[in-house]
């Protein structure tokens, strides 16, 4: 089944079950892919629809930091639980040193040696990692290799 496919289901049962929250954030992706696949003419696959998941989960990060600003717990906690939600739907995450190996493998793969590689090296790394991890992880792991 499709990650786009276990969206609609999940959707439908949040209805069922009269889970506002679930709905809302559920819709929300689901408006997302289809906007963005009426942008690019074509369907998504299941590592666009990560993407997009991800990008969202970027967003509630942001919420919550403006939010502790403004001492807001309700908003705090909200979005903390639209994350738990959006959370339900990415692949098991990569552990640290997983993340690690196939950045390793992928500055020898284009012959990085500075930071100035950074692109390439992200441009490898990012398909093997899948949507495993955040482009942040990764750029931030990146950083640190490449500057060692």
């Amino acid at each position: 089944m499709s990650l786009k496919e276990d969206l609609s289901a999940e959707l439908k049962i949040a209805m069922k079950e009269s889970n506002t929250d679930s709905k809302r954030v559920i819709r929300m992706v689901i408006a997302s892919v289809k906007n963005l696949e009426i942008d690019k003419g074509k369907l998504l696959n299941d590592d666009e629809v990560i993407s997009i998941i991800h990008k969202e989960i970027k967003s509630r990060n942001e919420v919550i930091d403006g939010a502790k600003l403004s001492n807001r717990q309700d908003l705090i906690n909200e979005a903390e639980n639209d994350k738990k939600i959006l959370n339900r739907f990415l692949p098991e995450g990569l552990s640290h040193e997983e993340i690690k190996k196939i950045i390793l493998e992928s500055i020898a793969e284009v012959n990085a040696i500075s930071i100035s590689d950074m692109g390439k090296v992200m441009k490898s790394a990012l398909p093997k990692i899948g949507g495993k991890a955040s482009g942040n992880e990764v750029s931030q792991i990146v950083r640190e290799l490449l500057n060692s």
